[in-house]
Order: C-alpha cells, then sequence, then structure tokens
C-alpha cells in the first residue's frame, strides 16, 4: 500500500472535549502554571490553530492563553501534569512524570480527532523533582525547526503550536549561561505514552489499565472491533510505530532519546531535545551528547522502538495473554520493512510497488548512499528535480545498480514546484540551527527562523504536491 502523508490542517469551530478526566485522578496531577515577568510572542502557528478553531484568537488572547495560561473556554482547569514512569536509556525510572509541563486542553480538530494542546516550560509540577520547570528559548526554537521539518518530510509529528519569551534568565549546564527563558506549547493527537501503561502496571491496577485501553482504542484508534482490546491496541500501535521507525530513516533523522516516556500511543514523534539530522547515511551518527554507547544512533532506531513495544507489551500483561502480544511484537521487523520502504519511494516521488520490488530499490540506493559520496537530501533532491545521481566529473558507480532500477518505475510526483528549480535541497543540519539561534540569541534576528520555516514549507508542498 503506498505511503500517505499526514492530514494538512483545515478549518473548523473551536471544539472543547475534555475527554481525559474520564480516566479518575489517578491520570494525573493538578499543577499550577508559572507566573512569568514577560510574555513575548515569538511563534503562532497559523497553520494548525484554525485546525481546532482557534485562528480567531487575537495575539493579546494568545497570549493570555499560551503564556498565561488562562483556561480556555470549557476546558481544563486546572491543567494536569500527567503521571508515567520510564525505561530511560534502558533504566528503569519510576519517579518521572510531567515535569515542567501540563496538559493545557482537549478539543476536536477538522477531522474529529481528539487533540491535545500540552506545555513545556510551563513551571514545576508534582514531579518536577529538582528541575525548574522551565524550557530555553533555544529548546523552543529548536522545536519549532524539528516540527516543521518533520512534517513537511511526511513523518507523524507534534505540531509546535506557540512559542512564548518568557523574561527569565535559565541556568544550564549544557549551554552558555544565563539563557533567555520560553514557554511551548505543543499540538499532538494524544500525550499518552508507553510510560503511562508502565506505570499503571507497576501499580498493578487492572482496572485503570482496561480502562486506559479502551480509552486509546476509543480517542486514537476508532474504537475496539474485537473481544480482546489489549492485544488489539498492541497490534495497532505496533504499525504505527513501524511506520515512525521507516519514516525517520527516511527523512534521515536521530531523534536522540527514544526512551518508553517519549514514545507515543498514537505513534505520533513529539518531544524533541537533542535531535539532529544527519547529512550522510551514517549508521553510527548520534544525536545526544550523552548518549555514550550510541544506543539511539541513526541506525539503531527501528531496534530501539522494537525494544520499546516490548516494554509495551510487557505492561499489558497485567491484563492481556502473552501469546499474542508475542507474536505482534515478531511481526514487528516486516511492519518496519514495509513501512520503510513505502516512505522512501513517497519521498523518492515514485510509485510503490510491493515490498519485495521497492526493497530492492531501497537497498540499491542505500548501498549508494552508504559510501557518502552525497548527502541524504542531495540525493532526494537531484531526483526529485530530475537530475542523474551524480556530480561533475564523477560518475558515481555506487548509484548504477539504483539508476537501473529506478529507470523502470512509474512517478507518482513531477517537478512542477518552484522548490524543485532551486539548486540546493532544504536541509537542517546543525550548523545552520546553531546560525539561525545565534542570530536570535546575538541580534534578536528573527528573520532567518521565519524565513527557514517558509523554506521548509515549501518544500513540503512540493513533496505533497509536486
Amino acid at each position: 500500500m503506498p505511503y500517505k502523508p499526514q492530514i494538512e490542517p483545515g478549518k473548523t469551530d473551536y471544539k472543547p472535549d475534555v475527554q481525559i478526566t474520564s480516566l479518575g485522578e489517578k491520570i494525573g496531577d493538578a499543577a499550577v502554571p508559572a507566573d512569568f515577568p514577560a510574555h513575548i510572542l515569538r511563534f503562532r502557528n497559523g497553520r494548525w490553530d484554525q485546525s481546532v478553531g482557534l485562528q480567531r484568537l487575537s495575539d493579546e488572547q494568545w497570549l493570555a492563553h499560551f503564556g498565561k495560561f488562562d483556561p480556555l473556554p470549557d476546558n481544563l482547569a486546572p491543567p494536569l501534569a500527567l503521571r508515567y514512569h520510564g525505561h530511560q536509556f534502558r533504566t528503569y525510572n519510576p519517579e518521572i512524570g510531567d515535569g515542567r509541563g501540563f496538559l493545557f486542553a482537549q478539543l476536536r480538530d477538522q477531522e474529529d480527532r481528539l487533540m491535545d494542546l500540552g506545555t513545556k516550560g510551563s513551571g514545576t509540577t508534582p514531579w518536577s523533582r529538582a528541575g525548574d520547570g522551565r524550557l530555553t528559548l533555544k529548546g523552543g526554537v529548536r522545536e519549532i525547526l524539528a516540527t516543521e521539518m518533520l512534517e513537511a518530510l511526511g513523518v507523524n509529528t507534534s505540531k509546535t503550536f506557540s512559542l512564548v519569551e518568557t523574561g527569565e534568565k535559565l541556568m544550564r549546564g549544557d549551554e552558555p549561561s544565563p539563557t533567555r527563558s520560553a514557554v511551548m506549547t505543543r499540538l499532538s493527537h494524544g500525550h499518552i505514552r508507553i510510560g503511562t501503561f508502565q506505570r499503571i502496571a507497576y501499580e498493578k491496577n487492572e482496572a485503570l489499565m482496561h480502562q486506559l485501553v479502551g480509552y486509546c482504542l476509543e480517542q486514537y484508534y476508532g474504537g475496539a472491533q474485537t473481544e480482546h482490546p489489549a492485544t488489539e491496541l498492541f497490534a495497532k500501535v505496533t504499525q504505527q510505530v513501524a511506520r515512525l521507525a521507516g519514516s525517520y530513516m527516511t527523512a534521515g533523522f536521530v531523534h536522540g532519546v527514544l526512551n518508553t516516556d517519549n514514545i507515543n500511543i498514537s505513534g505520533e514523534s513529539f518531544d524533541y531535545g537533542p535531535w539532529r539530522f544527519t547529512p550522510y547515511w551514517e549508521p553510527g551518527f548520534t544525536a545526544a551528547y550523552f548518549d555514550h554507547e550510541s544506543l539511539y544512533c541513526f541506525a539503531r532506531q527501528p531496534e530501539a522502538l522494537h525494544w520499546n513495544l516490548a516494554q509495551f507489551a510487557s505492561a499489558l500483561r497485567l491484563i492481556a495473554d502473552s501469546n499474542p502480544l508475542v507474536a505482534t511484537l515478531e511481526s514487528f521487523p516486516k511492519a518496519y520493512g514495509t513501512a520503510f520502504t513505502e516512505h522512501f519511494c513517497w519521498r523518492l516521488g515514485v510509485r510503490s510497488e510491493g515490498f519485495e520490488r521497492d526493497r530492492d530499490l531501497v537497498v540499491a540506493a542505500e548501498k549508494g548512499l552508504a559510501a557518502k559520496t552525497i548527502e541524504i537530501d542531495r540525493f532526494f533532491h537531484n531526483w526529485g528535480r530530475m537530475e542523474d545521481i551524480a556530480k561533475p566529473d564523477d560518475d558515481m558507480s555506487e548509484f548504477a545498480e539504483f539508476r537501473a532500477l529506478v529507470a523502470c518505475r512509474q512517478r507518482e510526483r513531477m517537478p512542477v514546484s518552484d522548490y524543485w528549480q532551486r539548486p540546493d535541497p532544504c536541509s537542517m543540519h546543525i550548523d545552520e540551527v546553531e546560525s539561525i539561534w545565534s542570530a536570535i540569541a546575538d541580534d534578536d534576528n528573527w528573520r532567518p527562523l521565519d524565513d527557514k520555516i517558509s523554506q521548509i514549507r515549501d518544500m513540503g508542498h512540493a513533496l505533497r504536491n509536486g
């Protein structure tokens, strides 16, 4: 089945629908938003605000809701810091939860999906431990860049909805300090994580586990279709996580922190910290400086996500039989392979012809890319421009097999967008990320960020429509 990108934002009316409270008091704890000394609107997502009926808010109203966190009408009051556990670099931690964020609102989008507005940097919560509950402005800018780029590249990702600078000076050990502060709001299709189920299994709360399984099936997957909802949910989540893994690889993206508390039950990527895009097809490329064993390096991401699903299965054993869970877990490699090849063909703009034929094409492309004679984005851009995958004075024989196979494939997309007329691809490598931030940090110059967002969205339009 050919890959289909995620839905595009459309217009709808504001439709609050607070479903999370149906899970009772043990799903989260009341949180109090921080009282910030300043509220400066730095980013407002003009594509996605209309999808949840908030496009008519004035900037003043926007800051009241997404800087001061005045409740939206008929929505959560107070917000909830969600409870969860998680394996962090494969070490189980029962002392975590929403430590610098909370679930602020739930509402329906234009597809009638239940959407969450969640925060990052909104102050301390019962789960902050020794943290200050804050977010650096640089962290917020980096999350904008990550979510915009991934959305354009067809990855199922949360959307950075709002970024407000808050006027505090933060001390951080991994960047020059003091540094500027911000609060961010993300729009996502749910904030329930594998770690949410792990906490409930840890507490042996069978009733809540049944309730949460039903909630996730109803809100993210259209309701239960069988008499075994826990195994049904696991099968659906496994398929979505396989799609996520495949899209990460095609995008050349390295999340950096694929812990179980960072894996969403909807299969949607979110929570971006030390992320990077690898310029070349480099299996060992690692994003997080603290990932000393390269556990979450580029090539090991499918393995990491598979391991996380095993922890999900282990949690579900509280209410489900092991055999069907194991069978589904064993289906992940094939599901991932199919998702990867389909997404690869989509980015190439050629028609998917089934796993076997797609696999041959993708393996040939990987062999060429592994030689590191051409960057990943340049490879896809040259093909999208209908150019030969070659450089002047170099026939790049490592792509000979790929050329022969791709010559027989039918195009799904023709290069009609202005994006394809540009000589260089739209990339997002670390040097450019740092340059965009430097313009803000040194001169309060937001133009490079605005320009980059525009370029990314142009690429996204070209990849969807030609």
